[in-house]
Order: structure tokens, then sequence, then C-alpha cells
């Protein structure tokens, strides 16, 4: 029996994580292979040097191919875009059907979405996802899926996701590069959502926080649908930098620092713990008060849970997230966060892995690890996408038959604006081959 494959390419600003996996038959997702690289070419999610950029991706390609070697060729990627670029906008479209007698279908879905990825944007941005959160059909509102039914008139409030052309273009050009294609381009926050986050959360109300290295990456979910998403252009790269000027240390010492004996919260760490970090040839040693540390790490801290406050505040959803917040990243490893969070927002707030639609299993340990939640994240996205749109895939394992297709029964996204169409003609095929 064959299986499709779908490879997740996490482009962060710290790491460049690849992952494979398949689905089996429980529905759960099995991660057949990953790697990982430090990511040299990246700041703040946006790609800086290209030549670095291409060096690092190819490393983590590599480190997964070679356990995947002779099962499957990786050439096709889902790849993750953030970066302060992106921005969100809430817009209601309108689509006039020819035929009342005729129930709604897909049909009309899609000619709705497509619609409106030809909305008119700032010069140099593109719209990267059009999200459906409600339906109305002839003036019928709060409708969640209205295909079967008959009227005229049917019309959507949208969540669009914007952003810089220029940014996803160079995220594009190192994939290419690098000796692979792009077929899916998605919003982190959307996928890391995906790999954290359950049917029952979402329809609860509750906001994702995933604090990475160089954003903070947020999604608010409500009645199970998408309301508000944002990007801060701060992460844990900002608080090493702040350890390196407050403690006048190199910036690899300040990272351990920060790992090893970083708290958010001052209070909780002892005035009478200090850390000896060795001098520069042969200079003496560098005392370093552990609270120090702390009032560095917490002020900075409290600047990027604010920013995440006002997001909350801003979406109109403060008082309906049943939820609370969810962290993940690699910022959410900070002793004392959840505390922090909790003080500042007064919303209940937890660590969630990536373990939520895993298969059990799995053996590769990292991935409990809530670093790793944007990459199989990823690859919940390329399985979601499989089961949406009607696009040929290829297959690992013994057979070269061609799988049919399941009619739609989501909303499909098969126009992804100018820039994307080039892209998308390109992608007969789905995400790997077979060598």
């Amino acid at each position: 029996m064959s299986k499709a494959v779908v490879v997740g390419l996490d482009i962060g600003t710290t790491k460049i994580a690849c992952f494979v996996g398949i689905r089996n038959e429980h529905g759960k997702i099995e991660i057949l292979s990953m790697g990982s690289s430090d990511s040299l070419g990246v700041s703040r999610g946006m790609v800086s040097n290209i030549e670095k950029t291409v060096n690092s991706i190819k490393t983590a390609v590599e480190e997964t191919q070679k356990n995947v070697e002779g099962v499957l060729k990786i050439n096709k990627v889902n790849v993750g875009i953030a970066g302060q670029h992106i921005k969100s906008l809430q817009h209601r479209g309108m689509y006039t059907r020819n035929h009342i007698e005729d129930e709604i279908s897909q049909k009309d879905i899609d000619a709705l979405i497509d619609d409106m990825y030809r909305l008119a944007m700032q010069p140099g941005e593109e719209i990267i996802h059009v999200l459906p959160q409600e339906y109305i059909v002839d003036d019928e509102q709060g409708i969640k899926d209205p295909i079967g039914m008959s009227g005229v008139r049917l019309e959507a409030n949208f969540h669009i996701i914007t952003g810089h052309v220029a940014a996803a273009k160079n995220i594009n050009k190192c994939v290419d590069r690098a000796g692979l294609e792009v077929n899916e381009t998605i919003l982190e926050p959307l996928a890391s959502a995906e790999a954290v986050l359950s049917y029952d959360e979402k329809e609860a109300g509750i906001v994702l926080v995933d604090i990475g290295g160089g954003t903070t990456d947020m999604a608010i979910f409500h009645e199970g649908i998408i309301r508000h998403t944002a990007v801060i252009p701060f992460g844990g790269n900002v608080i090493t930098d702040d350890i390196k000027e407050g403690c006048t240390i190199m910036r690899p010492q300040a990272e351990k620092l920060k790992v090893r004996f970083g708290s958010a919260l001052a209070s909780e760490s002892q005035e009478t713990e200090i850390v000896c970090i060795p001098g520069l040839r042969g200079r003496d040693a560098k005392e370093i008060s552990i609270r120090n540390l702390a009032n560095i790490i917490q002020a900075r801290m409290e600047e990027i849970i604010e920013h995440v406050y006002y997001e909350i505040r801003n979406s109109g959803y403060e008082k309906k997230l049943i939820g609370g917040i969810v962290l993940t990243g690699g910022g959410a490893q900070l002793k004392h966060i959840t505390q922090l969070c909790e003080y500042i927002t007064g919303m209940d707030t937890r660590i969630e892995y990536p373990t939520e639609h895993l298969g059990s299993t799995n053996t590769i340990e990292e991935l409990k690890s809530p670093m790793y939640s944007t990459g199989i994240g990823l690859v919940l996205k390329g399985f979601e996408a499989l089961e949406k749109n009607e696009k040929p895939h290829q297959e690992i394992i013994e057979s070269k038959e061609e799988t049919k297709v399941d009619k739609v029964k989501g909303h499909s996204e098969k126009t992804k604006g100018r820039f994307f169409e080039s892209i998308l003609a390109k992608s007969k095929n789905w995400f790997a081959e077979e060598e």
C-alpha cells in the first residue's frame, strides 16, 4: 500500500528544520525523518543573506535525506513565512449565483475565495492566505458550511493575511537554489496552531503564542475559526542580545546563560546565586548574578507579552477566550514564563508541545520540544491541503498507481495571488518524488 508524503521546511531565525511525514491508518502523523541546522542568514523571520540561508537549508535537508535514502527523494516542500511585514485584515466578499434552483457547491465557494485574491493591495504586498470565517446566504448569517443550501447571493467574512512580495520571493529563491521547489507557503502561526491545538480548544476560544528566535507569532481562534493573527518582531534573540549588553559578555556565552540559568521572573531567583564566565585569553573570570540575569530577561519578556496582550485586546475577543493562552516555540522553554504571562494578562497560560497529532510510534525524541511546533505544523497543513484540494501527488513505498482524490469537503485555495501562481503552475506532483 502506497502512502502520500509531505515535507515541511521551517526556515527560522535560529534554526532551519526539515521534517518528512506520512499519515498512519489512525489519521495521526508519523515523522519518518528530521534534520536541522543553524540558521545563519535569517533575521527576524526574513532572509538577510541568500547564500548563508541556502547553505543552511542544504545542511538540514541532507541530514533529513539520510534516513529516507532509497525510499524518497526530497524535492518539494511546505515552507513557513513570518516577519514583521505580515499583516492581516477583515473583509466581506460577495458572489451572485446564476441559478437559484441549483444547490451551493464547492465551485461557488472557490469562486468567492478566488475573487478575494484579486483584492487591490498596497504596492509590494501580496495576499498569502484567504481564510473564510462565516458565510451569509441571502442575508441568513452565521453559516459555517453553506454547501447544499439554496440561495442567490453568497457572502462571507474573510480573514486575509498579506505579506511583502520581496520577502516571499527571497524565501522561494533560497529554496530554489537549494535544489528544492516550494509547493505551499504557509503563515507560521497557522502551522504552529495546527501542531499544538485540538479542535475543542479552537472551538472554546484560545490564543496561540509561538515565541521563536526572531519573531513572536500569534493566532486567536474562537468557535473553531481563525479570528486574528499577528507577528511581533521580537523573540528569544533579542533577549540574548540584552544579556550580552547588560552583562558585557560574548553572545555565545549570553545564549548559554539564558538557556541554562535564565528565568522570566526575577523574584524566583536568589540574590546569592552567582555564575562565573571564563575571561578572554587569560583575563579574570566575570561573576554574574542570577538575579541580575533574570531582571534583564524579565524586562524584555514583559515587553513581548504586553505586545501579545495588546493584540488580544485589539482583536475584540479578550473576554471570549475560555482556553486562555498557549505558549510554544523555543522561547516557551524559559523558566517561569507561564507565571509572568498570567500576571500580565490575567489569562490562564500553559505550555504546549507538538505531540497533539503525532502517532505513538514516533521515536525521534526531539519532536517533543516546543521549538519544532512550526515544522511539524507545516507537515500537518500539507496533509490538510492534500485532503481539500484536488492536487495530484506522488507517493512513497511500493505502488505507483494513481490515487483517486475524493470530492473536496472543505474550502480549497486554488489561487495564491499573482506571485504564487507561477509556483503552483509548476507543482504538478505532491511534495516528494520516488528515486
